[in-house]
């Protein structure tokens, strides 16, 4: 089955407003097995929005529309539609008690404004979907010739939950093949040289596909299978997972869909009953603030440093300032004192530091930008590892934080 996706609103043309729901929307219909080969985005205009469901319609067995639901005049994509659909409005009174409902308990002095109304009006005919936080319901429209329109609110806290509960379900009872992934997801390895790796499974696989996606210093590939049942899916996934664990070897961090580099970080610390403390001075507490990310960290971190001047380092993690003036504070050297003395300082099982350069400034022919090196001290040993990156000082420090976290989780392996 085609799908196509139509964003609704003149504030997403503006860039006054990042279009999330499109990402969400698109890795959602490739999950159920539905074909994405158009998207766009429309502003509150009718006419313009009629011509482009119109053509949607045309090339698309379904069409779904995300915005302009709301109670203003402006709001036009349930009218927009109802004239693609040939169909007429008429009032839900399941949806206007639900409204009712909604302003219920609030704070006394809060009327229902009359144009609320206007959510309570639905196309007739249309599968009507309960809208569990928010006003406006979602509508599916089952349209001839086996083509349909489903109508969602734009707002991201009210589109993915009413998706996941209601919309996702029922595009996956129309789905005839089952579609079965894994995901498997790489760190320390370039996109190009990952694809490289694998370049002749890629080509070689029609049934399962390879899908790479590259994100910040990671490679993760989804491995997809069309199949009668998940079971049949699976047996034509596992060959070429064992494949790639075979080439990437311990590149590979997880292959759960949902987990992240600093999840799986704080799992095996935490499996290891050890405490970690992270000596920062080109991130300025990013890698704290990323495993803080996971719920639980509070198990294994305690405490951490951000040292970003000399002196702090040497107060703070006890860096001899002999090793300072030798070798500087972006070198080999520092960041392993600096590993060691954050474990010193904290208490910790596990010491992580990184000092570096992220320009624009700051670099020389002997040390340029993107010079960093991290250190890790752990079980009794401490590992350094040297970095040459590229990019901006926001890139850069980013890429610090995956590739420092990385090294943990080699070290502590």
């Amino acid at each position: 089955m085609t799908a196509e996706l139509i964003s609704v609103g003149t504030e997403l043309l503006l860039g006054n407003i990042v279009n999330t729901n499109a990402a969400f929307l698109s890795e959602e219909c490739a999950r159920l097995g539905l074909l994405v080969y158009h998207q766009c985005v429309v502003g509150d205009n009718e006419e313009r929005l009629l011509e482009a469901i119109q053509q949607s319609l045309e090339r698309s067995d379904l069409v779904i529309l995300t915005g302009g639901l709301g109670p203003t005049k402006d709001d036009l994509t349930k009218e927009t539609a109802a004239k693609a659909a040939g169909r007429r409005l008429v009032t839900d009174e399941h949806v206007k008690q639900q409204i009712a409902a909604y302003f219920k308990g609030r704070e006394e002095d809060v009327k229902i404004a009359e144009n609320n109304w206007k959510q309570a009006e639905v196309i007739e005919g249309s599968i009507v979907v309960d809208n569990k936080n928010g006003t406006a319901p979602g509508l599916i429209l089952e349209l001839p010739g086996e083509k349909r329109m489903i109508l969602m609110p734009g707002p991201p806290n009210e589109m993915k939950p009413m998706f996941l509960d209601s919309i996702g379900p029922y595009l996956a009872k129309l789905q005839k093949v089952c579609l079965y992934s894994e995901m498997v997801k790489v760190c320390g390895i370039g996109e190009s040289m990952a694809e490289t790796m694998i370049l002749d499974l890629i080509e070689g696989q029609e049934n399962p596909t390879i899908a790479p996606y590259a994100k910040t210093s990671e490679v993760h590939f989804r491995v997809t299978a069309s199949a009668e049942s998940p079971e049949a899916g699976k047996k034509l996934v596992d060959p070429v997972v064992e494949e790639l664990k075979k080439r990437f070897g311990d590149n590979i961090y997880t292959r759960r869909e949902e987990e992240t580099l600093e999840a799986v970080v704080v799992g095996l610390l935490q499996r290891q009953g050890k405490k970690i403390a992270a000596a920062e001075s080109i991130t300025g507490g990013l890698i704290a603030a990323t495993l803080i990310n996971v719920p639980g960290a509070s198990s294994v971190l305690n405490e951490s440093f951000v040292t970003y001047s000399n002196e702090a380092k040497e107060k703070r993690l006890g860096v001899k300032a002999a090793t300072l003036e030798a070798f500087g504070a972006v070198s080999e050297e520092t960041a392993r004192e600096m590993a060691e003395g954050v474990c010193k300082a904290s208490g910790a099982d596990v010491g992580i530091a990184v000092t570096g350069i992220a320009g624009p400034d700051g670099g020389s022919i002997e040390k340029p930008v993107g010079l960093v090196y991290i250190g890790c001290r752990a079980d009794g040993k401490t590992r350094t590892e040297k970095l040459l990156l590229r990019g901006n000082r926001q890139k850069i420090r980013d890429t610090v934080v995956i590739r420092a976290l990385d090294f943990v989780r080699r070290c502590i392996l």
